[in-house]
């Protein structure tokens, strides 16, 4: 069986299988469920062969991914949260209230553009069929939806993502190494020219006696092939080919999860360092571009909602986060790095071809710049 650091369950080869070198220590799976209690699930739409756009039947490229703070045993879990939007064109749903009361309640979902309010909405009829209570009460929730537009492979307007698709990702849900690529709500989507999706990494940081995991997930619809760098390699003119935009109209939708003690001014400073994990790939989030980012903690998540008149968390002091944004950075280069080491070839409406990444142009590149590193002790 191939390590989770080098192929995906499916097989499909990662970033460091192709030699791409990175730093830090990734966790067991390199991926955000590394992070304990913290579980992925997809629902994935894939119907009709490439060809002419019928609105309403198709071609369908598109689905749902959930995450789960504190997967399906804990899926109300109320976790410490901060957000951050690099450049607005986009949506992610509760935002207004993690900046106002620094949490997050239940499932986060992410989709296509016209479809983030059904995922929203469906969050909130899954958590009342299934949990005691969530968000502040019994029957009241801002669970936090996050979208980017997959209209150039997709129906988009054939609206084809429901309510049903919904619980099928949030039950599916599961901890261990997961599936990235042109899968969930990466389905229909484009990176820097190529095929883009859905990817995830982690890092481990010693902390103390203790050490810690930082899990980020993306769902990168971003930049121009023009914009692309791979171990700080401008990568145009040797991973030549057809960009479906002339300007940066995509977007990223980015999740870090940590398990390192923290409140939610300090998850927002996580937040933040998002948009350096996303520039070292060469994005400049342009106009067009819909870039909006959330952490959380889990730790001492039990403790939200609490009746003591005054409650303690532990917290790692502010000065002593270096190590923590270095890995976010760390975790979120490496994750869009998988979407296009992942990523397979896709043809979509109106015969729309989403080409995948030159994997031996891309390694020939990495050796002739000296930059290539052997995938070996796995």
């Amino acid at each position: 069986m191939t390590h989770p650091h080098l192929a995906t369950p499916a097989g499909k080869t990662r970033a460091r299988a192709l030699g791409i070198p990175f730093n830090g220590t990734p966790g067991t799976n390199n991926a955000i469920t590394d992070v304990p209690g913290v579980e992925v699930g997809y629902c994935t739409l894939i119907e009709g062969e490439g060809g002419p756009l019928e609105v309403g039947k198709g071609p369908i490229r598109t689905g749902v991914t959930a995450i789960l703070p504190g997967g399906l045993k804990r899926p109300d879990a109320t976790v410490w949260a901060g957000q951050h939007s690099l450049n607005g064109n986009g949506e992610l749903t509760g935002s207004w209230w993690i900046e106002e009361a620094g949490k997050a309640d239940g499932p986060i979902t992410i989709t296509n553009t016209h479809s983030c309010g059904v995922t929203r909405d469906a969050t909130i009829e899954w958590l009342h069929k299934h949990a005691n209570s969530y968000g502040d009460g019994p029957s009241w929730g801002l669970p936090v939806a996050g979208e980017t537009y997959d209209g150039w492979l997709n129906d988009i307007n054939g609206f084809h993502v429901t309510r049903e698709h919904t619980f099928q990702a949030i039950e599916a849900a599961r901890s261990g190494p997961i599936e990235e690529g042109s899968v969930g709500g990466g389905t229909g989507m484009m990176l820097y020219g190529h095929k883009g999706g859905s990817g995830t990494a982690s890092r481990q940081v010693a902390h103390g006696d203790a050490t810690y995991h930082v899990g980020a997930f993306v769902q990168a619809n971003f930049g121009l092939r023009s914009q692309l760098t791979v171990a700080g390699i401008p990568m145009a003119e040797h991973l030549p080919g057809p960009d479906p935009y002339d300007s940066d109209t995509g977007s990223i939708i980015a999740v870090v999860a940590t398990d390192a003690p923290l409140i939610s001014h300090q998850c927002k400073r996580l937040a933040r360092r998002i948009s350096l994990g996303v520039g070292k790939g060469g994005s400049i989030s342009g106009h067009g571009s819909g870039d909006i980012f959330m952490a959380f903690s889990t730790a001492g998540s039990e403790r939200h909602g609490s009746a003591e008149p005054v409650v303690a968390f532990d917290v790692i002091p502010d000065h002593l986060l270096d190590p923590f944004f270095e890995a976010v950075i760390q975790a979120v280069d490496e994750a869009i790095m998988n979407v296009l080491a992942v990523s397979e070839r896709m043809v979509g409406i109106d015969g729309h071809t989403a080409e995948a990444l030159d994997r031996e142009a891309l390694v020939a590149t990495l050796k002739k710049f000296d930059c290539y590193v052997e995938p070996v002790g796995y």
